[in-house]
């Protein structure tokens, strides 16, 4: 599904028209739940999402927030981010246009990636391994300018 404006491949960052778009009901927690990953510069832990939710809610719980977030990345509106800890975070990438991301694991910040070496892989996986491949997830970890500046 395919929720971006045309004219730029860009992801409508209005909550209530992605969730009519998607036929999703628009109820508050998934409203406030979309608002946070769309005013989020930054990767966030589902538990981080649950602590800002019970701000605005009072009383929510986390497998409500685990749901909304499998819902939307099954559905292609937000991103999984894996980090090196082995825990799972959720980011809302804007840019719906193929590409990856690279992920600085200090300050947490993901930017797009606007090459992809599929082609390459293809042929790897098709000559030396005899397979196919029928989908790809790239993720490059490391750290930003700003992170490398800071370290000095």
């Amino acid at each position: 599904m395919n929720i971006s404006k045309p004219e730029d491949n860009t992801i409508e960052t209005d909550s209530p028209k992605i969730l009519s778009r998607l036929n999703l009901k628009k109820t508050p927690k998934r409203l406030a739940l979309l608002d946070i990953l769309i005013n989020e510069p930054a990767y966030l832990s589902p538990e981080e999402i649950w602590v800002k939710m019970k701000k605005q809610f009072g009383k929510i719980g986390l497998p409500t927030v685990y749901r909304n977030l499998e819902e939307l990345s099954k559905r292609n509106i937000i991103s999984k981010v894996t980090h090196s800890n082995r825990q799972l975070y959720y980011y809302l990438c804007k840019n719906q246009s193929h590409h990856h991301h690279f992920v600085c694991l200090s300050c947490r910040k993901v930017e797009d990636i606007n090459f992809c070496g599929l082609n390459e892989l293809a042929k790897e996986v098709t000559q030396k391994i005899k397979g196919k491949i029928l989908s790809h997830i790239m993720q490059v970890n490391g750290l930003c300018k700003n992170c490398l500046e800071k370290k000095g």
